[in-house]
């Protein structure tokens, strides 16, 4: 007679069990995430049916006015939630730490109290004097916003009853614990049990809720995978610390574009929307540089100009140096394979470094040309026109292929004073104000950018 197993191994970040322990995790892939949990109860055979809690309607009868987005009052974070805050949401920040979240969520308190009634913010990680001390220096002081220091999941349930606020702010979830729950704050257990209760009460109560959430060293959300499940939106909060420009990017959203961002100032006053970013990723120079190329990248519905700069030079070593700040490196080292091979063009023994200008990240194929012309411009030290733009994604075969959003693109180029444009062919209606010349090929984009200079 087999014994059975009296334990199992669960991964912690996606909740995958096995009998034995294995390094790394079948189901999500992560390693060391498995660890000894008592075994799991059998599965139940047969359920019997249960009184639903409200009878089901036709779909066309459910009345959606009660799930209308509401404004925060800061206009580049609704941009990004799809309009504002619905009621019943909960909402998942996640930043490194310094970045700006907690002025950034003291912000939306702030307004959220100015327009449309009473909101509650939580702290577990500073006292209510810091936060009061912060909100004073940035000027979030309003006599709607209620403020509460704990750590305790019961007790911030009770400060709802007594507060009855409009938007619920909790900073952060790891510090957070639930009486009913072994382990320690921050734990997966802790972690994974605070935030279904509290994804729990913003059903319940239509009450949207706004988590703060730690990363990890590669920058994902701290915490196991599960947490990104349970909530309906999550925001990822970016930016140099050597820099006042922060982004709020889009991971997921069940209520609109999962792919948006928001612009933001940090100041010493506050945070400040960046209704319009693109001249933040443009350098300013008087003339011409080589290396420099400018691109126009599309995030969500917003294009944005940016610049990619490259500088190539000889190597003295025998493992050429490769670079890349703002960009992906898989993909420049692609381009350069291309160039070498299609273009004829001899970087194989070089020293490259590519970057972004302004601690922007693009990570989408329509900069491949700008990064092409950036980096045969550093070569032959030949600067490309300041009024050029290149758009269009480069093939394994030197191709130049199409890129949506053409026009949009040119449009904004046009707007910011771009007078030529590198594109791929038959990207379709192109905008006025702009002269467009297509490239179906490599060597055709660095012939047509030559005579545009």
């Amino acid at each position: 007679m087999v014994k059975k197993a009296s334990t199992v191994h669960r991964c912690a970040e996606c909740g995958y069990e096995t009998a034995k322990w294995v390094g790394r995790c079948p189901e999500c892939q992560a390693w060391g995430t498995l660890e000894e949990r008592g075994a799991a109860k059998p599965a139940i055979a047969r359920v019997a049916a249960g009184a639903p809690s409200a009878p089901a309607r036709p779909i066309a009868e459910v009345d959606i006015e009660t799930s209308r987005a509401k404004c925060t009052g800061v206009a580049e974070l609704d941009r990004v939630l799809g309009g504002g805050l619905v009621p019943g949401a909960v909402v998942l920040l996640a930043g490194e730490p310094g970045v700006g979240k907690s002025t950034l969520l003291l912000e939306v308190a702030y307004q959220w109290a100015v327009t449309a009634g009473r909101s509650l913010y939580v702290t577990g990680e500073e006292s209510a004097g810091q936060v009061r001390l912060r909100a004073e220096r940035t000027g979030n002081v309003h006599g709607e916003m209620f403020l509460a220091a704990e750590s305790d999941l019961s007790a911030i349930l009770g400060h709802v009853d007594a507060v009855k606020p409009g938007v619920l702010i909790v900073d952060s979830v790891q510090t957070m614990a639930s009486p009913q729950v072994e382990g320690s704050p921050g734990g997966v257990t802790q972690v994974r049990a605070v935030t279904a209760g509290l994804v729990a009460l913003a059903k319940e109560r239509g009450l949207p809720v706004v988590l703060v959430g730690h990363v990890t060293k590669d920058g994902s959300v701290a915490g196991p995978r599960v947490l990104e499940h349970l909530v309906d939106v999550v925001l990822q909060f970016e930016g140099d610390k050597h820099s006042t420009l922060r982004m709020v990017r889009g991971i997921k959203n069940r209520f609109g574009a999962a792919d948006e961002i928001g612009c933001f100032e940090l100041t010493e006053e506050g945070i400040v929307g960046v209704p319009d970013p693109s001249g933040l990723f443009l350098s300013r120079t008087a003339e011409p540089v080589p290396g420099t190329a400018v691109t126009v990248s599309v995030e969500g519905k917003r294009p944005l100009l940016g610049e990619v700069q490259a500088l190539v030079s000889s190597s003295g070593m025998p493992q050429p140096r490769r670079a890349v700040s703002g960009l992906d490196s898989a993909r420049v080292a692609m381009v350069l394979a291309v160039m070498e091979k299609r273009g004829r063009m001899k970087v194989g023994d070089k020293d490259v470094y590519v970057a972004t200008v302004g601690g922007m990240k693009i990570t989408e194929p329509g900069i491949d040309l700008a990064l092409v012309l950036a980096l045969t411009s550093s070569l032959h030290e030949v600067a490309l026109s300041p009024r050029l733009v290149a758009v269009g994604e480069v093939g394994l075969a030197g191709e130049i292929r199409r890129v949506p959003n053409v026009g949009r693109r040119l449009s904004e180029a046009a707007r910011l004073g771009f007078t030529h444009a590198l594109v791929p062919p038959d990207s379709g209606k192109i905008p006025d104000g702009i002269r467009v010349l297509e490239v179906p090929d490599v060597a055709s984009a660095l012939n047509a950018a030559n005579h545009a200079r």
